[in-house]
């Protein structure tokens, strides 16, 4: 299996943090049942465009819909290979066993963050810039700040484990990356801003078949399943 592969360099894939769970449980187990490995660089979307600005490159990438677009521009990746992919929420998690409080209404979701202790957030991925945002708009940011726990990237749910943090602030699908943390739930709607990520192909792909297999691959019945189980909204419509 895979020998049709074997005579090309490991295709290269840079991703989100957010497809963590669907692409290890099963997307790249799928893929890898008839094809090579696939090397991996996993980061939040502004650290990968930190890298792809500083000359990184690969076969495929996926991130948020509007750097894609700002690629796309740019002629960094090939315009007609982005392929819309998953859909994720902002969530709370606390450590497995803890109490989870009710984040229902905006209410109830103020009142969850002013009753935590420590809340960790990202200092560079989507969700702790918004969770910034948010603060703000609530009036809360002084509040709630003097004891949050800030990663420069990275799963928050980590501080959970080693007892640094008692909430913590990510997607839904992040959340869901680290053993023993349990989800609370996402933002309430009103609070909400669900982030849109698509999958796409290196203009300059050393692998440019393999990328557009790949990309197939992603798209398919099969994927929309892990993205769904994987704390994830399919964007796959056929």
């Amino acid at each position: 299996m895979g020998g049709r592969n074997r005579m090309v360099r490991k295709l290269r894939l840079l991703t989100t943090l957010a497809v963590e769970v669907a692409f290890k449980r099963r997307v790249l187990p799928d893929w890898h049942a008839d094809h090579d490995d696939i090397e991996v660089v996993w980061a939040p979307t502004n650290v990968l465009m930190e890298k792809i600005r500083g000359g990184e490159r690969g076969d495929v990438v996926i991130l948020i819909d509007k750097p894609m677009a700002e690629l796309a521009a740019g002629g960094i990746v090939a315009a007609d290979s982005i392929m819309p992919i998953a859909q994720a929420k902002f969530g709370l998690g606390v450590k497995a066993g803890a109490d989870k409080p009710d984040i229902s209404t905006p209410d109830a979701f103020v009142e969850a963050l002013r009753s935590a202790g420590r809340i960790a957030y990202s200092l560079t991925g989507a969700s702790g810039q918004y969770f910034l945002t948010l603060l703000d708009r609530l009036g809360i940011a002084d509040e709630i700040l003097a004891r949050a726990v800030s990663i420069p990237a990275g799963f928050t749910g980590e501080k959970l484990l080693d007892g640094e943090a008692d909430m913590a602030v990510q997607q839904v699908s992040e959340l869901m990356s680290v053993q023993g943390v349990d989800v609370v739930g996402p933002f309430p709607d009103p609070l909400q801003q669900p982030t849109d990520f698509s999958a796409a192909m290196f203009a300059e792909a050393e692998n440019p078949a393999l990328a557009r297999e790949f990309l197939l691959h992603l798209t398919s019945r099969k994927a929309h399943e892990a993205y769904e189980a994987g704390g994830l909204a399919s964007r796959i419509t056929s």
